[in-house]
């Protein structure tokens, strides 16, 4: 069927009336301060209308359109079933990796997502290290946190003396990296070996006694250092550890330290313990957040990823006003209200100005457009299975961006009273498209 320059510029302000809302949704984050819950059903009533414009508009009549072409109902299904896939998984594949380089600040559940995988992968390698010691593991793992804050790296050239016989014992040391040697005093000579993992200077932490050894690094090494200062502060603000740490400076047997917890067992337990988020750790991650280089493009591309594909299947959907694809666009529509909503507050949190944000939502009107167009061009109006198997990954990037984020966005804001909504622009959406069929 020919496409008619009428077509297109129908389509195009299709596009940019569905996605117009972002702009809408944008000034409501920045300038009225919008009840939270209504906004959370708004956005849940959306994702509801958006799972059944999938199912039914692109799920079931792609299928169906297939076994009028004579391919049987299992073989369609599987096409179908494959689209939806390699939609997901682009969409999925893709917004990790936008979110990675920034794009994370756009919606509050994906920023605590972000910022608790950020925080895991900065203490997971220091709570394998300080496991490996037994004097750190009679910490318990509820009050590793405050622990983690004070330890410090320090890195040695090959040959440099960590402290000598006889120093002041102000500190224990893990080696990260590398090897250091434990060496006789008399003739230098090295007497044992200690590589990553392993700890010395631990009776620091519990007395002020001197070293009684010294220790000289084999090769280049990174170690962690625990002052006392910093471990007898601690102590004042926890008695039960004060206690503990009492009673072992008044045992002094170091083989008493290197029994009992499983060193991986209080790692994962200690990781659990820690791995929630203070306000500073949220400020000190948005801050890296908007940082990271390239962030403004990925917040862009973001917010286009969530964009196209619903806009392509309305472009490829249309081939006069008694085609509409009520459902979907209602479902853009109204969802694109709170996601703006919620954004803009984000990105005004990590330090972007109101005309930043403003201008970042507007770039959505225009690649609204241009995908609905671009929909209308490619995919629209064929009846090859190539076009209805397009429409489908579009449709699977569709689904994932609901499950990823309109309705953890929406429980997150709304609790688990998002589910009325859910159902409801559930029904509605079959509603409306019940009276499109009938006859």
């Amino acid at each position: 069927m020919e496409i008619t320059w009428f077509q297109l510029a129908a389509v195009a302000i299709l596009g940019f009336g569905t996605t117009s809302s972002s702009v809408l949704g944008a000034l409501l984050g920045l300038y009225v301060p919008f009840p939270t819950k209504i906004l959370a059903g708004i956005l849940s009533f959306a994702a509801g209308s958006l799972i059944a414009a999938l199912a039914i508009e692109l799920g079931f009549e792609g299928a169906h359109h297939l076994t009028r072409q004579g391919i049987e109902v299992r073989t369609s299904w599987i096409y179908i079933a494959a689209g939806f896939g390699a939609g997901a998984v682009i969409y999925y594949v893709a917004s990790l990796f936008l979110e990675e380089k920034g794009a994370a600040v756009r919606y509050p559940t994906r920023f605590q997502e972000y910022a608790r995988d950020r925080k895991r992968r900065a203490i997971s390698g220091k709570l394998e290290l300080l496991a490996k010691c037994g004097l750190l593991r009679r910490v318990p793992t509820e009050d590793i946190e405050p622990l983690l804050d004070r330890v410090q790296e320090r890195s040695i050239g090959a040959g440099e003396i960590v402290f000598r016989t006889g120093e002041p014992g102000d500190a224990l040391y893990i080696v990260a990296r590398g090897a250091v040697e434990v060496l006789n005093d008399s003739d230098q000579r090295a007497l044992a070996e200690l590589g990553p993992g392993q700890a010395f200077g631990e009776m620091a932490l519990l007395d002020a006694g001197a070293r009684t050894a010294t220790i000289r690094a084999k090769v280049d090494s990174l170690l962690l250092r625990i002052g006392k200062e910093d471990f007898d502060k601690l102590l004042t603000e926890n008695a039960f550890l004060e206690k503990q740490m009492r009673r072992l400076s008044h045992d002094r047997a170091i083989s008493n330290l290197r029994g009992g917890v499983n060193p991986m067992l209080w790692a994962r337990m200690a990781r659990e313990n820690v791995e929630h988020l203070s306000r500073d750790d949220e400020r000190e991650f948005l801050r890296e957040a908007q940082q990271s280089k390239g962030a403004g493009l990925a917040i862009v591309f973001g917010n286009f990823l969530d964009t196209i594909p619903g806009c392509l299947v309305i472009g490829a959907k249309f081939s006069g006003f008694n085609s509409l694809s009520a459902t979907l666009i209602l479902g853009m529509f109204l969802g694109g209200i709170p996601e703006a909503a919620a954004s803009a507050t984000m990105l005004r949190k990590a330090g972007h100005s109101d005309r930043t944000i403003l201008v970042l939502w507007s770039t959505v009107l225009v690649a609204g457009t241009i995908a609905a167009v671009a929909g209308k061009l490619l995919i629209g109006g064929s009846e090859s299975t190539a076009a209805v198997l397009a429409q489908a990954v579009a449709g699977g990037a569709i689904l994932a961006l609901v499950t990823h984020a309109m309705i953890p966005e929406a429980l997150h804001r709304g609790g688990s009273g998002i589910v009325l909504p859910v159902v409801a622009g559930f029904l509605s959406a079959l509603y409306l498209a019940l009276i499109d069929a009938a006859p």
